[in-house]
């Protein structure tokens, strides 16, 4: 048993567990707090690609492994090009940023790393397969086993994907562009895509995801990624250097329901991810910093997380694609076409004002929509 008693306690080290744990040893308030950060094992691996929009210059420029100003949308009739000025797109390997986040944690004097499995919670104490730890406030990143048993009662969906890293013998990419989806080969009636980020003219990630109700055989996967690769990328040799595959869920499931007092949930566990994108290192990103001020304002840190304005967004966008998947390419398409990129941008982050909201959602124009929203806001 470890008789430590730490200030704070940090369960999983992933993209949330980590930007906290770096947002609380740059502040002064937390100098000489006690932090341990528990995991099974010690991030290391390139295992996810995490892609953000920016503006100006960030820390996490330096990480990027590409960043691009402009982008295309593809669908079955056309090309749209779009210039996000004054974002950039930005690519961050994990690799990388668990690389960053060691070296300045190895810096503080104030924070064990212990690698043990974590079986329960109780009140501050964490017990584990190896041991018991003990903590005055704890931030879990493990997602309540409630949401598996009860996710079929909310509008619930699954984004997931496969990708290759692959090198091609001859330029066949543009290294300033990149294509955020790609439409023309989906799924069945399906909200699928494509989409490719140029790391030079001869590397790129190529992925494909969806957003559904249903995973796929992983052959299906390699299947579409070929096809895309054969018929649309028009590459016939190439090598696959590195492949990646995750999930995320996608739900109007209330997550915040299970903060507590001694114990807060952070990352997907916490509402952090946009559920309608599944965007989730810039929320990791800005939800930590708020999570910090929260605390030296003597606040809970949940406070303000996951703006129920925005929260009502996601449950009409996952209502409509719940009902009817097919409708994704239509949606998306309406969504980067009619307002411009720098709205959907604002939205997605949670800057926009009420006028900007109400154009983005307009643009959605389908009686479905309308039908949703009257059942989110009138229920």
């Amino acid at each position: 048993m470890d008789q430590t008693k730490y200030d704070y306690a940090i369960v999983g080290v992933g993209a949330a567990g980590l930007q906290l744990v770096l947002k609380m040893i740059k502040d002064d308030f937390f100098n000489e707090k006690r932090i341990l950060l528990i995991d099974k094992d010690k991030k290391t691996a390139n295992d996810r690609t995490w892609c953000f929009w920016e503006k100006g210059e960030t820390i996490w420029d330096q990480l990027a492994t590409q960043t691009w100003q402009t982008g295309l949308f593809h669908n079955k009739t056309e090309t749209i090009s779009f210039d996000l000025e004054p974002y950039r797109y930005k690519m961050v390997r994990s690799a990388d940023f668990y690389a960053y986040a060691k070296a300045e944690i190895a810096k503080s004097k104030d924070i064990d790393w212990v690698e043990d499995e974590i079986l329960d919670l109780n009140d501050q104490q964490i017990i584990g397969s190896g041991g018991t730890y003990s903590a005055n406030h704890i931030f879990d990143s493990r997602i309540s086993g409630e949401f598996q048993e009860k996710k079929d009662r909310y509008h619930s969906l699954i984004q997931h994907f496969k990708g290759w890293f692959i090198r091609t013998e001859t330029a066949a990419f543009n290294p300033d562009v990149f294509t955020m989806m790609d439409y023309r080969l989906k799924w069945k009636d399906s909200t699928s895509f494509t989409y490719v980020l140029p790391i030079s003219s001869n590397t790129a990630l190529v992925e494909f995801t969806l957003f559904n109700d249903r995973l796929l055989p992983d052959v299906e996967y390699d299947m579409y990624l070929r096809e895309y690769i054969d018929s649309y990328l028009q590459v016939k040799n190439y090598t696959i250097e590195e492949v990646e595959q995750g999930m995320i869920p996608m739900s109007d499931y209330p997550f915040h329901k299970h903060h507590s007092k001694y114990a807060t949930k952070i990352g997907t566990a916490g509402g952090w991810v946009r559920p309608s994108s599944g965007y989730s290192f810039k929320n990791a990103d800005r939800y930590s910093t708020m999570t910090v001020e929260n605390i030296k304002n003597g606040k809970r840190p949940e406070k303000g997380i996951a703006n129920s304005r925005f929260r009502s967004y996601d449950s009409i966008f996952l209502n409509v694609l719940s009902k009817r998947n097919d409708l994704g390419e239509d949606i998306f398409t309406k969504l980067y076409t009619k307002p411009e990129i720098q709205s959907v941008f604002r939205f997605l982050d949670e800057e926009s004002s009420i006028f900007e909201d109400f154009r983005v959602m307009f643009s959605l124009n389908r009686p479905q929509f309308w039908k949703a929203f009257l059942t989110t806001f009138w229920r």
